[in-house]
């Protein structure tokens, strides 16, 4: 029995309004570990991390690994139309 659990690529707005791009197999423990500053990552160190703005599933690691890459490349401006238009 395998235990093929779907990746997910999140953005989280941060308190200041920055956004944060990863990818996890659970968002609400990701969003809790970056909230609560445990394992979460250093960039929500000055600024809190305030909501999941915007997820997609992603077949494996490697899609996921793949569109993160993608999306951290877009300009804010991209960033702020995909969230609006998911």
């Amino acid at each position: 029995m395998t235990k093929n659990k779907p990746w997910f690529v999140y953005i989280i707005e941060a308190e200041n309004g920055h956004l944060y791009t990863g990818i996890t197999t659970d968002l609400e423990r990701r969003f809790s570990e970056h909230k609560n500053k445990l394992k979460g990552a250093r960039f929500f160190h000055t600024s809190s991390a305030k909501q999941i703005v915007y997820h997609e599933p992603q077949a494996d690691r490697s899609s996921a690994s793949k569109r993160e890459a993608a999306i951290k490349k877009l300009s804010r401006q991209a960033k702020i139309k995909l969230i609006e238009n998911q």
